[in-house]
């Protein structure tokens, strides 16, 4: 296989072989199928861009990941990770499937605000195990697929809390495969290459500072890296510098806590650490387009 001339496929390029519309968010599409595979649109190999959940809903699909062979049945899943060299082998006429393909920046959108990331471990697997859910597991997993696919179609009608429904079902879904692949391959060996083990290290520094620490130095410092360094290996892997990210945590606190109504434009600056209502003013707007106050009034 020559492998310098397989193509790599993004999210986007996914949903145009597909025939999908785009969703919502662009590093997350829910692909739903129902007996459309009379052909392929995959005919040659691939290589992955983005994390899929694969789940075959009913019927055999065949696949070499990395040129291993393997064929799924109904009920089964399996993760196909970035990186990994796709090529489809044979389906069958009755194929249903459910793909949920996601970034690895989409992942630390949900875990942001999260203390713990073993969850997440199974992702990093340097085999492709693939589980057999029972009855019970597969509507979870069809049902919660479907909840995402549902409010992450653009065409939606928008409501309130729609990208809280978004995150907090990917993380059910996320967390629910990785119960799952805890419980069936207690021992599977999990690797994280250093971007990434220094990417979660600064996750997990920042959900514990953020309030108090947003300088770049802080966060290096504590890791023993230069700031240069850090926000270098941040881009590579979350697609953001370190100090979009420091943003990003400070503007998703002050949505939830804009979201409360009981608290004050001014209680919440304080809360944040910011010197005065003002400032924080001009930072929630520059960041989101809209005041604080026109915020809270919308979360009404």
């Amino acid at each position: 296989m020559q492998t310098s001339f397989i193509k790599n496929y993004t999210i986007n390029d996914i949903v145009d072989l597909l025939g999908d519309k785009p969703q919502k968010n662009s590093d997350l599409h829910i692909h739903l199928s129902k007996n459309n595979f009379d052909e392929t649109p995959f005919i040659a190999p691939f290589r992955a861009g983005n994390y899929t959940f694969l789940l075959i809903v009913k019927g055999r699909f065949k696949v070499q990941l990395n040129l291993i062979t393997q064929t799924l049945h109904a009920s089964e899943m399996i993760i196909i990770k970035p990186q990994t060299v796709v090529q489809i082998i044979e389906t069958s006429t009755d194929l249903e499937i459910i793909g949920v393909s996601f970034t690895l920046d989409f992942i630390f959108k949900i875990l942001l605000n999260k203390n713990e990331f073993d969850g997440i471990d199974f992702l990093t697997a340097n085999s492709y195990p693939k589980l057999k859910l029972d009855a019970e597991e597969q509507e979870t997993s069809v049902l919660l697929s479907k909840l995402l696919a549902q409010n992450n179609d653009a065409e939606t009608s928008d409501m309130p809390f729609r990208d809280e429904i978004i995150m907090h079902s990917f993380g059910l879904l996320l967390y629910h495969y990785g119960a799952i692949f805890k419980r069936e391959h207690p021992n599977l060996d999990a690797h994280l290459s250093r971007q990434q083990e220094i990417t979660l290290r600064f996750f997990k520094k920042l959900n514990n500072h953020f309030k108090n620490e947003r300088s770049v130095k802080f966060y290096a410092d504590s890791m023993f890296l230069t700031p240069g360094h850090l926000s270098k290996v941040l881009k590579e892997v979350s697609g953001k510098t370190a100090g979009q990210l420091i943003d990003d945590a400070v503007i998703m606190e002050a949505k939830l806590l804009l979201s409360n109504p009981l608290l004050s434009i001014s209680q919440i600056a304080n809360d944040l650490k910011f010197s005065d209502p003002s400032f924080f003013g001009k930072f929630f707007k520059k960041k989101t387009g809209l005041s604080p106050s026109k915020f809270k009034n919308r979360s009404k």
